[in-house]
């Protein structure tokens, strides 16, 4: 572990010197504060933030980074956190990355520049290596995709078996015929959902389609682009997997009135709301924040034990009304998603607003169950 005195040693100055230069004292002369921060580099070192904290008499802050704050599951998680820290008189630091993973490492770096006492990470990028440094002086915990090229805690969803229990259950509904629609095949998640879909179709005795996998569903055009490609097969879908809830929700106002099957990856507000409300595969994403934030605050307190490096929890499906079977196929969301700007229901939809009744609602469809 690298000390500020390994630095001053390297650089020839002082440890106070090298002190001053960390915290950017304008006083330092540019000569010195030019080795030391070379050292600095060299060296790999990072501060001791809860020494920083004792010394300031700050209470410690745990950080959490997540792709983006708008996505429910990451809300979520991101609550999790804050309940777990408050009950030990943590603060905690919020950041959203982003989805691009060439932005991770510097946004990172930026926040763990705050005199962090431990982090939470669902990441984005496939490379975790430049990371050691911190991980070597603080918890680095991460939740929701494991990390690569660094030795850390993670809490992930079983994303494999969640695939193939989404599958599973359209297949038992008579489908043949099953698209799958994610945000990207570089996410691990997305690449292990989509391996359990395929997985639950061999062994169904389906030859899986390529034509009916899809990604990139990131706005309403796109979505749209989306479907009318799925739509155009050779064997059109009959029903439709997401991979995650960021993708069903941009998909939702591309597939008004069409008569798909629909479950999605991940719950998210109002799902259970739409017309006909939503099947989901739940991934419980506070379970994961509340494991990943107790594990945090346990590497803390006992730095030399010995934990469980991966945690991966299982899944589960929470059927709702948006499948039904071939023969029984009913309208996705009808009348609920006008074309934005126009006010007009999207191509193919036959709501009572254009002067045509909705079909006969099947009958197993009728009710909602009571959560």
């Amino acid at each position: 572990m690298t000390t500020m005195r390994d630095v001053a040693v390297l650089a020839g100055v002082s440890a106070k010197t090298v002190s001053r230069v960390f915290n950017d004292d304008p006083h330092v002369l540019p000569g010195t504060r030019a080795r030391v921060t070379d050292a600095l580099r060299e060296l790999g070192y990072v501060p001791n933030s809860l020494a920083q904290s004792f010394r300031t008499g700050r209470p410690p802050m745990l950080g959490v980074a997540v792709p983006d704050l708008a996505d429910p599951f990451f809300a979520v998680l991101a609550k999790a956190v804050e309940e777990v820290a408050a009950g030990v008189d943590m603060a905690v630091l919020v950041s959203s990355i982003g989805y691009d993973p060439r932005c991770e490492p510097g946004a990172l770096e930026s926040l763990l520049g705050r005199s962090l006492s431990g982090l939470v990470l669902a990441p984005t990028s496939q490379d975790h290596g430049h990371l050691a440094p911190w991980a070597s002086r603080l918890p680095v915990v991460f939740v929701d995709r494991p990390p690569r090229n660094l030795a850390a805690d993670a809490f992930t969803g079983d994303d494999r078996e969640g695939g193939r229990i989404a599958t599973g259950h359209l297949l038992a509904r008579g489908h043949r015929d099953i698209a799958f629609v994610g945000d990207s095949p570089a996410m691990t998640t997305t690449a292990e959902r989509l391996a359990g879909h395929r997985a639950a179709l061999a062994d169904a005795g389906l030859r899986p389609a390529d034509e009916l996998v899809a990604f990139g569903a990131v706005d309403l055009e796109s979505a749209e682009r989306v479907v009318a490609r799925l739509r155009s097969a050779a064997r059109p879908p009959t029903a439709l997997i997401t991979g995650d809830a960021r993708t069903t929700m941009t998909l939702v106002p591309a597939l008004a009135g069409s008569s798909w099957a629909l479950v999605g990856f991940g719950d998210f507000p109002m799902a259970h709301m739409l017309s006909p409300a939503l099947t989901v595969v739940d991934q419980d994403p506070a379970a994961l924040g509340r494991l990943a934030a107790e594990r945090v605050v346990a590497r803390i307190g006992a730095p030399e034990r010995r934990f469980r490096r991966h945690t991966v929890r299982p899944v589960r499906l929470v059927e709702r009304r948006s499948c039904w079977s071939p023969a029984d196929a009913a309208i996705l969301f009808p009348a609920s998603c006008p074309r934005p700007g126009t006010g007009d229901p999207p191509a193919g939809e036959r709501g009572s607003a254009g002067g045509h009744p909705l079909p006969d609602t099947p009958p197993s469809l009728a009710e909602e169950p009571p959560p």
